[in-house]
């Protein structure tokens, strides 16, 4: 399989001056939004076939990370630290994904280099490329979290993710779900990651919860803080995506128990 998309750039879907601004405001007020269907087909089946190859194997990067499934679906029983555990398709997370040439060239799209410049000025950086996934068995939910907080170790939080959709995340086939606005209330605990069960109840978010299904093909629009999660795939069919944190190339890790992370810039065309 050669390492490039099938697509150029001029085949992605058109987002107009309009539609991106609207979709930005969105963002700005709800804290997620949508782009839309606009990865073609043609790409969407390269990066699934090759997302599936990392997973089996016959595919290998140094470096890649791999968080395995747990067998009762609750993220609680989810396995820390074990990263590969040979061929499977129930990997639940792959991350740094830009080490693959595929992913690499998708995260560097022209695309997305109009939105993330949109709300990113001067050198733009990734903070992380990784894929969630859910088998068709159903995987395991996610809870409500944040990404961002202390365990992040930066000296400022990211505020922007482009998520893919690879399959379809039907309501009841793992799609993503927003308290919209909880990204204007800042961190709900120092650490940021999961919201502690009381302050979810606190804060509503079984009431107030919006379901956001998407096709294979749509992108939307992740604000770090915004309260989200995903539960099972409920569908029998695996529902794959891949999300793209990006940020100021500014950005500095300030762990010092081992040397300081540095980061990949993207969108750099000279």
């Amino acid at each position: 399989m050669p390492d490039t998309l099938v697509s150029p750039s001029d085949l992605f879907g058109p987002l107009e001056d309009d539609a991106l601004a609207a979709a930005l405001a969105h963002y700005e007020e709800h804290g997620w939004a949508r782009l839309g269907k606009v990865v073609p087909d043609a790409v969407l089946e390269r990066l699934r076939a090759r997302l599936d190859q990392i997973m089996l194997g016959e595919v290998r990067w140094d470096g890649l990370f791999f968080q395995h499934d747990g067998p009762t679906g609750r993220y609680e029983d989810v396995p820390i630290g074990l990263g590969w555990q040979g061929p499977s398709l129930a990997y639940r997370k792959i991350e740094k994904l830009e080490l693959d040439p595929l992913f690499r060239e998708y995260l560097n799209h022209p695309f997305f280099e109009r939105v993330v410049r949109a709300r990113i000025a001067g050198d733009v950086a990734m903070y992380r490329a990784i894929a969630m996934t859910k088998a068709a068995n159903g995987g395991s939910h996610l809870p409500w979290h944040q990404d961002g907080g202390t365990f992040w170790g930066l000296d400022r939080d990211p505020d922007l993710q482009v998520w893919t959709a690879l399959d379809d995340a039907p309501e009841d086939g793992g799609c993503v779900e927003f308290v919209s606005g909880t990204h204007r209330l800042g961190l709900a605990t120092p650490l940021g990651g999961v919201i502690p069960d009381a302050i979810a109840g606190e804060g509503r978010a079984e009431e107030r919860r919006v379901l956001v299904p998407a096709r294979a093909g749509e992108v939307l629009l992740i604000h770090n803080y915004v309260w989200h999660r995903s539960g099972r795939a409920l569908t029998g069919h695996a529902r794959r995506a891949f999300s793209v944190c990006y940020m100021s190339a500014a950005t500095r890790c300030r762990r010092k128990k081992r040397a300081p992370r540095t980061f990949v810039r993207v969108f750099d065309r000279s």
